[in-house]
């Protein structure tokens, strides 16, 4: 299994509603590795780059206000399939919809006020990371335990 890297972002209702520490536990707890996480307030052109595909969509101007409304958490994970990882472990856009055990099915009640935001693939991850980390701000995480945590699959 190759390592990824892949972008999330913990949204202002999950900052506002003091969540983030309990979002970020349920990605390390599953053995993703943290690579870049800072406090930001998102700026109008951040916000503007980041949702430029729903430019021109009826909701992308309260989109943009909203996220450029309160601090947010932006960071890079990295672990084996971590795009995908990530976006099982976050759930259906729609809190209620979706399935308990995921992050939106937990702590999520809407499809605006969804906690999380998470790239859909490698490609689109490195694009979003570039918004908001320069590329030394991005580690390679080294731990002792490392080697055996992304190779499980080879203990058995």
């Amino acid at each position: 299994m190759a390592l990824e890297r892949t972008f999330v972002m913990l949204k202002p209702d999950c900052v506002e509603r003091r969540l983030a520490g309990k979002v970020l536990a349920r990605f390390e707890e599953k053995g993703l590795r943290l690579v870049a996480m800072k406090l930001i307030q998102m700026t109008q052109k951040q916000a503007a780059e980041q949702y430029r595909e729903h430019e021109g969509k009826g909701f992308y101007a309260g989109l943009v206000k909203f996220m450029t409304s309160a601090p947010c958490f932006v960071m890079v994970l990295e672990g084996a399939s971590a795009v995908s990882v990530v976006r099982k472990l976050v759930g259906a856009t729609n809190g209620r919809n979706a399935e308990p055990g995921t992050i939106r099915g937990d702590f999520g009640l809407s499809a605006g006020l969804n906690l999380v935001h998470a790239s859909d693939g490698v490609e689109r991850a490195k694009v979003e990371a570039g918004i908001f980390f320069r590329p030394e701000e991005l580690v390679t995480p080294q731990n002792a335990i490392g080697h055996w945590i992304e190779n499980s699959e080879d203990a058995s």
